[in-house]
């Protein structure tokens, strides 16, 4: 399990193919990459800042991480979580997971996700034509991250 919050890009494909290596255990992988939009909420986004509170949001996701290995039969997983200034493509966050099925990995996947948009400590502010706003969380966030408790 290895879990990264870091401001400089990755290479997906690379970090894919690095989790994976020399496992023959490993017959899914699953992976969700998500990126800067230039578009939220009817506003227009030119840059979206990350901010975090270093140590604690490695030990949350790290935590998240925990839960889903407790729940799937996973090979490994990584999250990687990049933080500072970003532009509409950059790519923000990066989850990968791996099981001998699909299913626990695709599972695994969202859970992590929904997970680390609702409990991981980051702060969003986005800067554009309208100004500077924090972003709020999101009911439906909290919706998809609820429906893993029953």
């Amino acid at each position: 399990m290895t879990v990264r919050v870091q401001p400089d890009d990755f290479d997906a494909g690379a970090e894919i193919a690095r989790l994976r290596a020399g496992n023959p255990r490993v017959g899914a992988v699953v992976a969700f990459i998500g990126t800067v939009r230039d578009l939220n909420e009817g506003a227009g986004v030119g840059t979206l800042t990350l901010e975090h509170y270093p140590g604690m949001t490695e030990r949350s996701l790290e935590d998240i991480c925990a839960q889903a290995r407790a729940r799937w039969n996973l090979e490994d997983l990584l999250v990687i979580h990049r933080h500072g200034a970003l532009r509409p493509l950059d790519q923000i966050v990066l989850v990968v997971t791996t099981s001998a099925h699909r299913g626990e990995a695709f599972l695994a996947c969202e859970f992590i996700m929904d997970y680390l948009k609702t409990q991981a400590p980051f702060w969003k502010k986005e800067s554009g034509p309208q100004g500077e706003r924090w972003v709020q969380a999101r009911d439906s966030d909290d919706d998809a991250a609820r429906r893993w408790s029953t």
